[in-house]
């Protein structure tokens, strides 16, 4: 099954370290970046799932919540854990999807047989709250997410979908933004932008962020 961006992201119920997981249920209305790694015990994703549980505050002020999946057991996963914790120096503060019968990552198309053989690729989804899938990425077994850049895109899914706007190359949140280019009409482009723009082209105005 291929999933594309705006598609349901499929619902299942899976055994977690925090018990049973009802991923729709669980979703609750909040963002989800949900994150598969190859197996427990690894090197990169020991030190990914580390640092993600240092980051359930700035997830939780964008409305967001993390959940991994690895294809081992609830078993080999309360050992990685006591690993995590100790090697990170941190607490273990969301679930991970026990996935031995590969159902979560057979639903989610992260066996990629030329990569890893019949292991999980480390995918990142971005959910939202109504479980459309709003980004992929796919990174390989070598190199460790940039969780900045997860962050990043939290930060402008949420301000394009309540204002017309676009993020240009390398925004951060609190820079200007692209006002629409399906945007014409004079009068609302005042009265949505009224801290002004500049007209590049017709096509490219740059204005300050709206929700700043």
């Amino acid at each position: 099954m291929t999933l594309r961006l705006g598609d349901i992201a499929p619902d299942f119920s899976q055994e977690s370290t925090e018990g049973t997981i009802h991923f729709h249920d669980w979703a609750a209305g909040q963002w989800v970046v949900l994150f598969s790694h190859p197996a427990d015990f690894t090197p990169v994703c020991t030190t990914e799932l580390g640092y993600t549980a240092k980051l359930k505050d700035e997830l939780a002020r964008r409305n967001a919540k993390a959940l991994a999946v690895s294809v081992d057991t609830l078993d080999s996963h309360g050992r990685w854990v006591a690993d995590i914790e100790e090697t990170q120096s941190v607490t273990l503060n969301f679930p991970i999807l026990a996935d031995p019968d590969r159902k979560v990552a057979t639903l989610y198309d992260m066996i990629h047989p030329n990569s890893l053989l019949n292991l999980t690729v480390r995918t990142v989804f971005v959910i939202d709250p109504d479980h459309k899938i709003r980004l992929t990425l796919t990174y390989p077994a070598s190199t460790g997410r940039n969780f900045n850049e997860i962050l990043r895109v939290l930060d402008s899914l949420q301000l394009t979908d309540h204002h017309k706007v676009a993020t240009p190359a390398n925004w951060q949140d609190g820079d200007d933004v692209v006002i629409v280019p399906s945007l014409t009409d004079t009068e609302e482009i005042q009265r949505r932008f009224p801290k002004g723009y500049r007209a590049l082209r017709p096509y490219l105005r740059l204005t300050p962020q709206p929700n700043k």
